[in-house]
């Protein structure tokens, strides 16, 4: 068989087309207009071309958007200061704090310093707390964007067998929980999983997000199994650099029911979500009613 190519270009377009619409409902019916705010400390290249995309996309869609860009050699203490002055301007509704930071930061201490009701990344422990518990919460953007594709590939996800490979904070144990609130039954496999090719075989949903070239060959997939391929990873092909996922595409593709492509799926999603996390912040802010088809 040949898998579907479930693709994070198209849907991650339809996800801004959306967001589009709530912003401009929200100017029309409410007179307010979504904020987010990026801050970046350094000059790290791909965190760069980062945040002017994440510029770019919410203007586009019609919100404010504001940057604040710092030296790699700012002290925590001004780092905070700023975070304070975004905690307590009304005309934010999202923050976040563009990783990693450089060393001499403490990156938790600076994301827990972020009002939870404006963490649009998610990351603030008092949200993972509120997911890990089935609560009302900001949810990191990359899982939050898997669940979406699922939901709209599969329909409802209740009772599918899902593994989740990797087990990050920022992916692995937050995907877990969503489909574990979609009512999924859950395993999160990792490095040290025994037997780790026949777990992932039982699985009618899988969810590669550990980093690691390729891992995932096709042998371990299902027949007709979804795979959603979180990696993205840079590999050297014939003197070229390439982008590759954590599962190897070509071999997955030919048994899988549908499957993600690196690049062109998980990605695209990423920031169509932290511009949906902004509308919903937005909308709790003001006692609104939340964005249909843009939460989890």
């Amino acid at each position: 068989m040949t898998a579907n190519i479930i693709d994070g270009k198209a849907f991650a377009a339809t996800v801004r087309e959306k967001v589009a619409g709530h912003v401009a409902r929200l100017k029309e019916e409410n007179g307010i207009t979504p904020g987010l705010a990026v801050v970046l400390v350094g000059e790290d290249p791909a965190s760069q071309v980062y945040v002017r995309s994440k510029g770019k996309q919410t203007v586009e869609t019609g919100m404010n958007s504001y940057e604040y860009k710092m030296d790699a050699d700012t002290s925590e203490a001004d780092l905070l200061a700023v975070v304070e002055k975004l905690n307590n301007d009304p005309e934010v509704h999202g923050i976040l704090v563009q990783l990693p930071l450089p060393g001499h930061l403490n990156e938790d201490l600076i994301i827990n310093s972020i009002d939870p009701a404006k963490d649009v990344d998610g990351f603030h422990i008092s949200n993972v707390g509120l997911l890990g518990t089935g609560q009302k919460s900001m949810v990191p953007c990359t899982p939050l964007g898997c669940l979406m594709m699922l939901r709209d590939y599969h329909g409802s996800l209740s009772g599918m067998n899902a593994v989740v490979i990797g087990r990050s904070n920022i992916v692995g144990k937050p995907m877990a929980q969503l489909l574990l609130g979609d009512s999924c039954t859950v395993t999160i496999a990792h490095s040290r999983t025994k037997d780790l090719p026949e777990v992932v075989r039982g699985a009618d949903i899988v969810v590669a997000a550990v980093g690691r070239p390729e891992m995932v060959p096709g042998d371990w997939i299902r027949e007709g199994a979804t795979v959603i391929d979180v990696g993205i990873n840079r590999i050297e092909w014939d003197g070229k650099n390439k982008l590759v996922g954590d599962v190897d595409f070509e071999s997955a593709s030919k048994v899988a029911g549908a499957i993600t492509p690196v690049p062109g799926g998980v990605g695209p999603m990423t920031i169509a979500c932290l511009l949906a996390n902004t509308v919903t912040a937005c909308c709790r802010a003001n006692g609104l009613a939340e964005p249909e088809g843009l939460t989890a």
